[in-house]
């Protein structure tokens, strides 16, 4: 069987002339089109009407490429949103940028790209400029994706860990390790009676609508590459004071703990892509709880701990179901190779 060339990128995709123009016309324009991105300019003109910007950049190598709940696309576009929606802000426009192999099929691309256009669109963010490389075959696992992003700075939104003090609680706004768990399984072709899918969601709508319609909320954080432990342990580390978490409060699905616990992994420290912590003020906790189990991407939120004061080195602690104690510590490397 032949392979037709013009079905797959080409190295020469990327060196700027006819190929190039054919690249962006014909498959990344009509999948993300919008006014300032047709124009086609090396820096996109955005007019905002606030002072305060908040601005994130981040890369995703994700393998699979396709995964039960998102692709590599969504998964770039959500994750640029969520850090900007934790960040305090509404987001506004993101690039994007495409590192993409000698021989990766425009059916796949077109697929991402496909995913990256309707994710975008559903959060109201568009994408307003960006950039496509060729690497030779073997290079770059097929496709790799760069997405930054910038969103305005809400007015309620007075975040830092310096402004979080003993006795504010600690809320998730959903399961955790369903993204890293997900992405594991799929790779290595495990099978549960329960099919595991990724978390992958953009929050912006949820943090927006916590911050305008509360007060109290102190800080938040995207619970992504090293999990729940890795964002608990630099908010202790950053704020100076302990954590105490209770085993009884963290919602974890079923299939998932069972799935952490064959493969030998610890649930606390795998990836989240769909999920925030937030350190808010003990009066406003529980209207913070209600809004979040209002929404579609709060069903299963849990005041899952609270913020105390330490005379030492701070410390993530976790009260067990029969009430012992251990210590969360920091996830020393990855605890999963490739999953955002």
């Amino acid at each position: 069987m032949t392979t037709d060339k013009n079905d797959r990128i080409l190295l020469a995709h990327g060196g700027g002339g006819q190929l190039s123009d054919e690249l962006i016309r014909r498959h990344i324009l009509p999948k993300l089109e919008n006014k300032t991105l047709t124009a086609l300019g090396d820096s996109a003109k955005l007019d905002v009407d606030s002072g305060s910007l908040c601005f994130t950049t981040d890369s995703y190598v994700v393998k699979p490429l396709f995964f039960n709940g998102g692709d590599i696309g969504k998964l770039a576009v959500c994750g640029t949103i969520n850090d900007l929606a934790v960040a305090g802000s509404r987001p506004l426009a993101l690039s994007l940028s495409l590192i993409i192999e000698d021989g990766f099929e425009f059916e796949l691309l077109d697929k991402i790209l496909e995913s990256i256009g309707q994710t975008a669109r559903s959060n109201n963010v568009d994408i307003v400029t960006g950039d496509t490389k060729t690497v030779e075959a073997g290079a770059a696992d097929g496709i790799f994706i760069n997405t930054a992003g910038i969103g305005i700075r809400l007015a309620a939104a007075e975040l830092g860990v310096e402004k979080i003090s003993a006795g504010d609680k600690i809320i998730i706004n959903g399961t955790i390790g369903d993204h890293g768990m997900t992405i594991i399984s799929q790779r290595e072709g495990i099978k549960f009676q329960s099919r595991l899918k990724s978390d992958c969601a953009a929050l912006a709508g949820l943090t927006c609508e916590l911050l305008e319609k509360t007060s109290g909320i102190k800080f938040m954080r995207d619970p992504t590459r090293g999990g729940l432990a890795a964002t608990l342990n630099e908010i202790a580390r950053s704020g100076k004071k302990s954590i105490e978490i209770n085993e009884t409060d963290i919602p974890i699905d079923k299939t998932v703990q069972a799935a952490a616990d064959m493969l030998g992994f610890d649930v606390f420290a795998i990836a989240n892509e769909g999920k925030f912590v937030a350190v808010v003020s003990p009066e406003s906790a529980e209207d913070c709880l209600k809004i979040c189990r209002n929404h579609p991407l709060g069903k299963k939120a849990s005041i899952i701990g609270q913020i105390i004061q330490t005379k030492d080195f701070p410390l993530v602690e976790l009260i067990t179901r029969i009430g012992g104690r251990r210590i969360v510590q920091m996830p020393y490397g990855r605890e999963l190779p490739r999953i955002c």
